[in-house]
């Protein structure tokens, strides 16, 4: 499984919290590249619901991780 951010971007707007079977079907229904979904079938839980992409994919970057300063723009 390995994720980028174009393709975790495909799963920003998903209706989180979701368990891996919304998340599937999201990202079928929104046409999600087939790489998105390959990862999704690899996730573990099953049942337990994932409140964010940070869930999936534990390395996701933050506002926190770009170096720039919001208040100068």
């Amino acid at each position: 499984m390995y994720w980028t951010l174009e393709l975790a971007s495909k799963l920003e707007d998903a209706p989180w919290p979701a368990t891996k079977a919304e998340l599937l079907d999201y990202a079928t229904r929104t046409g999600a590249p087939m790489e998105v979904i390959e990862n999704l079938q690899e996730l573990e839980e099953e049942e337990e619901a994932f409140d964010s992409i940070e869930d999936v994919w534990p390395d996701y970057p933050t506002k926190d991780d770009f170096f720039f300063d919001e208040d100068e723009y």
